[in-house]
């Protein structure tokens, strides 16, 4: 059984570009587990892994992965994954696992920690390809090198996330039974944030197959993921309308721009109109003569009280947008009407024309 162990960091090297064709050319499987819990319990998968494995979300969240494991598994394989898991350190191995049906499959595993501030483990990352029968009888170095640049670039991508479960002063000491009991109440957020990179790199996907794109489409973006909000957070009374221009721009800016629209969208659902019967929310994207793009939220809802600072720092998602505008070097506004609230956001990124 073929076996590797040396994963580089791929992403200080690889561009845009080859990160687009790394998503194109897999279909992965994505899990997370939380390591702080007893048996390092999964806490999320994707839709590639419910296909994969035919196991679906209500039967493994909770559950260790070992479930995928079955008589023929080589147990020095199954060594090197807990060696790993207890080390904290980066694991690739191929492994033999079992569907829901009792199907044998190999699976191409890569497994990553992602860190809190203090370098322990706060979640593991796997990212899992099936080796088809092409491949299992030679070194597919190409298949090997996207599967690790797709869990460099998730990985990353998470990263963004969960640092925001990390409070102010966290992380220059060891967590307490508290600090553990709280970042478990947050694991509930994850999923949905999760989703909405998933949003990122199908438009990734997209980008990688049509030859005259270069980077990614924000505008389609944004409206999937304010729209797939609407259609979750919506009520009976309350009207949204997107207005988003046809913007291309790079990966890290989309990653950034799309999880700071899930926040402030979300978060206007969630709150501004508490105790209303009815209510009109709206969200405009558009590109600035000087340069750049600006995002505007606003709402006729009950408004935002003066004494709060918004983002909230005391909040998972306000700590998530701070960073977000902070890597973005961009500025945010709050205007409290009479009725209501704008968040402005200006964010100074270039764009991509599309080519006819």
């Amino acid at each position: 059984m073929e076996r590797f162990v040396e994963k580089p960091k791929l992403t200080s090297v690889l561009d845009d570009s080859q990160a687009l064709a790394g998503f194109s050319r897999l279909s992965v499987a994505m899990v997370i587990t939380n390591p702080n819990s007893d048996d390092n319990p999964i806490v999320y998968i994707n839709d590639a892994f419910e296909r994969t494995t035919g196991y679906q979300r209500s039967r493994v969240v909770g559950r260790n992965c070992r479930f995928l494991q079955g008589p023929d598994t080589d147990p020095q394989a199954i060594q090197m994954i807990r060696d790993g898991l207890e080390a904290g350190e980066d694991i690739a191995v191929d492994i033999l696992n079992y569907r829901a049906t009792g199907e044998a499959f190999m699976n191409r595993l890569l497994i990553a920690p992602i860190n809190d501030g203090s370098g322990s483990p706060l979640y593991f990352l796997g990212i899992q390809k099936e080796l088809r029968d092409d491949e299992k009888d030679r070194a597919s170095e190409a298949t090997r090198l996207h599967l690790d640049l797709v869990c460099s670039r998730v990985g990353q991508d998470l990263g963004l996330i969960v640092s925001s479960l990390v409070g102010p002063n966290e992380g220059d000491s060891p967590a307490t039974p508290e600090d553990n009991k709280r970042r478990l109440r947050m694991l509930d957020v994850l999923p949905r944030r999760l989703e909405c990179l998933q949003f990122v790199y199908e438009e990734m996907k997209l980008a990688d197959e049509q030859w005259n794109r270069d980077g990614i489409d924000l505008g389609s973006l944004l409206s999937r993921i304010s729209h797939t909000i609407a259609h979750n957070e919506g009520r009976p009374g309350v009207r949204f309308v997107s207005l988003v221009e046809p913007l291309e721009v790079n990966l890290d800016t989309a990653i950034r721009v799309a999880l700071i629209t899930f926040e402030l969208v979300s978060n206007a659902f969630q709150h501004a109109f508490d105790g209303l019967d009815q209510g009109y929310l709206e969200l405009r994207v558009n590109r600035l003569a000087a340069g750049g793009l600006r995002m505007t939220i606003s709402d006729d809802g009950v408004g935002i009280p003066r004494k709060i600072n918004f983002p909230s720092a005391d909040s998972v998602g306000g700590r998530l947008v701070a960073s977000l505008l902070d890597g973005l070097d961009a500025t945010l506004n709050v205007v409290r009407g009479a009725a209501g609230t704008v968040v402005m956001i200006d964010v100074p990124v270039g764009f991509t024309d599309f080519k006819g």
